[in-house]
């Protein structure tokens, strides 16, 4: 026979896991590793690609110095050029982006919801000097779970109103002709 605390104990324990199961929670999905972390690059693109940590670290390398500008500090960002992601996926780039696909454009997502958009002509080192990157470190450091894993970073623009944090998808899109 149990104790009264021991059967409090279990019917607390019942209602607990038939609330998690009725909610489609899971008390072991909260407790496990979360997985890899990863940045989707698709739509209009010839290799649709999952970028994870691991693979951005192994791409070439860029930093940027930034001054913050809400706080007026001085951040080192580093990571991938978007331009390079975007020619890993096969996006048109250089002399190719020419005619109807000067229509194109990018959409950065964030976890969020918070999305923003680029042309394509302006990420192209060939027409422009962006030097937007996919940021997975500042400082030195990963980024933290409220800026990361990835964020977009747009060092030129007046203020970072496209700088997307938590980015987790670069969708390609051609605008067309109505």
């Amino acid at each position: 026979m149990l104790s009264k605390s021991s059967a409090h104990r279990c019917l607390f324990a019942a209602v607990a896991l038939a609330l998690l199961f009725a909610t489609g929670s899971s008390a072991c999905a909260q407790t496990a590793a979360p997985s890899a972390a990863e940045l989707k690059v698709s739509s209009a693109v010839s290799t649709p690609l999952a970028f994870t940590i691991a693979d951005l670290k192994a791409m070439p390398r860029k930093t940027l110095t930034v001054v913050n500008p809400h706080d007026k500090k001085t951040e080192k960002y580093e990571g991938a050029a978007l331009e390079e992601i975007l020619r890993k996926a096969g996006v048109r780039q250089g002399e190719a982006l020419r005619g109807p696909a000067m229509t194109t454009y990018v959409l950065a997502e964030a976890a969020d919801g918070y999305r923003v958009v680029f042309s394509l002509a302006e990420l192209d080192a060939g027409i422009a000097d962006s030097e937007v990157i996919v940021a997975d470190t500042i400082d030195g450091a990963p980024l933290g779970d409220k800026l990361g894993p990835f964020r977009l970073v747009a060092p030129h623009e007046k203020r970072p109103a496209r700088w997307v944090r938590m980015l987790r998808s670069i969708t390609v899109v051609r605008a067309t002709a109505q």
